[in-house]
């Protein structure tokens, strides 16, 4: 049995694949790439805001074509979308055979077996976490948490993902291992709030505690965290960071909008005078740190004074690059139940006058780095240009660019590169310096704890 994803949303939703993939497996699946040639077809869906949900939803459509133009047997939609809206889509959606909401990935495999697609029995022992399907093995995510508790006004998360639930220190320490033995040399984590960590368990770990453990237990040179909330980034996680290379100098802090009664419709914990001391925070304790945040525009009740405030606090702050969208109103949400009255014209008018005016800012922030001599990772060698595509610690994947450099290196290398110049915006362009280090087989520290190799599966969907 073939297996083609279609994997939308955040890097979460990365893991969840993965990890439904390592299950089929065991059942004789075999990823393909091809969609043509899959005989089930698996759309991991993302219901986070409306255009959101109309590209899953697109994607559910489109992969249905294959069952007359290719040998699919079935099309699954699964995830968060399916969360909320199961009942809706199947009176919608005909052609696809099966649903499975966040709640209920568990039953894939039996639903498939129910339907002879595949067999009844696991026919092979596998490892039981994730199977990569991407382009970039050496760049992973590693989910350290599930859910959320903090009830923003505008967010469906919790709807879909349930309350927030830490996975054990030592259930990810097994599964970062299983990942550098897998390549893994880049491993971000990630979560609804990573330093909403630890505080379900009352273990006495934490974020801190957890990155200390998998620096311990793990060779992977870099650790990068991404997204945690502004008021549970500690001095103690500030002292971790800066007291370790292997994680990189970058906090993805979301503050969603700096004007405060925006900011209390939103339900949000910040205001702009605490998210302007974390900001100043951060700083001083990592001087090289790079600081990414998202903005929603056009809430409910946003005037043009509460906008106008937020574009100056932006201006203000200079984060390094800010990720931005406008607001639709998501059902059973608190602020669903508010009047959607800025105008949809209004709401791209101003994404558009701040995407203007961050690009700027991070144009000059990057010109500030220029100069600078820096590590960078390696992901994708170009022979016939003789260069190679990188990122700078600066930069996480997939969103914040890219850093051109004058040799063509092995994907997975690390190397220190003298930066040259800023490139469209949001590029760079650097020269290598020195190789530092070459990918090939991981070297592991002596472990404390014993690698799971067959029939215990590390992570869940929803617990």
């Amino acid at each position: 049995m073939k297996v083609g994803f279609i994997t939308l949303g955040c890097d979460k939703n990365t893991v969840d694949s993965e990890r439904y993939l390592a299950e089929l497996a065991g059942y004789g699946g075999e990823y393909t790439p091809d969609l043509s040639a899959a005989d089930v077809i698996i759309v991991n869906t993302c219901g986070f805001i409306d255009a959101a949900k109309k590209e899953s939803i697109d994607a559910m459509i489109d992969a249905a074509r294959y069952k007359t133009e290719g040998l699919c047997k079935a099309v699954v939609g699964v995830g968060c979308m399916i969360e909320r809206h199961k009942s809706e889509l199947e009176s919608a959606l005909p052609e696809i055979d099966l649903f499975l909401g966040a709640s209920e990935v568990g039953r894939l495999a039996q639903e498939l077996t129910e339907r002879g697609i595949m067999g009844a029995e696991p026919i092979s022992l596998h490892p039981g976490v994730r199977l990569y399907t991407g382009d970039l093995a050496h760049v992973r995510y590693l989910k350290i948490s599930e859910g959320c508790d903090h009830g923003c006004a505008f967010c469906a998360i919790p709807l879909m993902r349930g309350r927030h639930r830490s996975f054990s220190r030592d259930e990810l320490i097994r599964e970062a291992q299983l990942l550098e033995l897998q390549g893994a040399r880049e491993l971000n984590l990630v979560a609804q709030d990573l330093a909403h960590y630890g505080r379900d368990r009352r273990d006495g770990v934490y974020l801190a505690e957890l990155l200390e453990s998998l620096l311990a237990e793990t060779s992977i040179p870099w650790f990068r965290m991404l997204y945690l909330y502004s008021a549970g980034i500690t001095p103690r996680l500030l002292d971790v960071v800066a007291s370790h290379r292997r994680i990189v100098p970058y906090i993805d802090m979301p503050m969603q909008h700096a004007a405060d009664n925006v900011l209390a419709r939103m339900r949000r914990p910040e205001r702009k005078r605490t998210i302007r001391q974390k900001v100043a925070i951060l700083r001083e304790a990592l001087p090289d740190v790079a600081i990414r945040t998202t903005c929603i525009v056009g809430f409910p009740g946003e005037t043009d004074a509460d906008f106008d405030e937020l574009l100056e606090f932006l201006e203000e702050v200079q984060f390094d690059r800010v990720g931005a969208f406008t607001y639709s109103a998501q059902d059973g949400t608190r602020a669903a139940t508010m009047a959607d009255d800025v105008p949809e014209a209004i709401k791209r008018e101003r994404l558009e006058r701040l995407t203007e005016l961050q690009r700027a800012v991070t144009t000059e922030r990057y010109d500030g780095r220029v100069g600078q001599l820096v590590r960078a990772i390696v992901d994708r060698p170009d022979l016939a240009g003789g260069i190679s595509m990188a990122r700078l610690p600066w930069q996480a994947d997939d969103i914040d660019g890219i850093t051109y450099i004058d040799q063509v290196l092995a994907p997975g290398t690390f190397a220190d590169v003298a930066v040259e110049e800023v490139v469209d915006d949001y590029d760079f362009r650097a020269a290598v310096v020195r190789v530092v280090a070459s990918p090939g087989v991981a070297r592991m520290p002596v472990m404390s704890r014993s690698l799971p190799m067959a029939a215990q599966t590390i992570g869940s969907y929803g617990r």
